[in-house]
């Protein structure tokens, strides 16, 4: 929390002990007329005049007792960390930084077999098994060849290769259909 004061004037004191069985409400009092001298500009400032409590205060018009200086209750200052405090908060700190350290190299070692690991897997999973190759390649693509270059001009040219890729496709479906039975 923060620091405050109790402020009590003798006014207050006074009325508290003397009169608690009067009306609680003051009569309102007309204060007399003062003439005011024009006053000269001055220059502005934030800062409020701060008036010495050996001075006494004046009091325009108010009749009684003189304005007494606040009082002030002194606040215990806050109390300082003993050096055995400071020790302990210094070794536990140092502590946690080892923790942190020791951590962050826990953390590189499980990202590195992480990434080795999901490497591995990548490797089995998705390696390609064998393929057979396909039969009568190198006679497909000539026929595609021919009819690129030949196609519309004169496609008969290209019967050569038309029939070398009949007969290999031929062959082959007789191939596998005797390894079937």
């Amino acid at each position: 929390m923060g620091d405050f004061s109790i402020q009590l004037s003798t006014n207050l004191v006074n009325r508290l002990v003397d009169d608690p069985e009067k009306s609680k409400k003051k009569t309102r009092r007309t204060k007399p007329k003062v003439i005011r001298e024009p006053q000269q500009p001055q220059p502005k400032i934030n800062q409020k005049k701060v008036s010495d409590d050996s001075e006494p205060l004046k009091d325009s018009g108010a009749r009684g007792w003189p304005i007494q200086p606040p009082v002030y209750m002194p606040v215990a200052p806050p109390s300082q960390p003993t050096s055995a405090d400071l020790d302990a908060i210094r070794s536990v700190h140092e502590e946690s930084l080892k923790i942190v350290e020791h951590l962050k190299k826990l953390e590189e070692n499980m990202a590195q077999e992480v990434t080795q690991r999901a490497k591995e897997l990548r490797d089995k999973e998705f390696k390609l098994p064998y393929q057979k190759p396909v039969p009568c390649l190198a006679q497909k693509e000539a026929c595609v060849n021919c009819y690129k270059e030949h196609g519309k001009e004169d496609p008969l040219k290209c019967a050569g290769f038309v029939n070398s890729y009949a007969n290999c496709t031929r062959r082959v479906r007789q191939q596998v259909s005797s390894g079937n039975k």
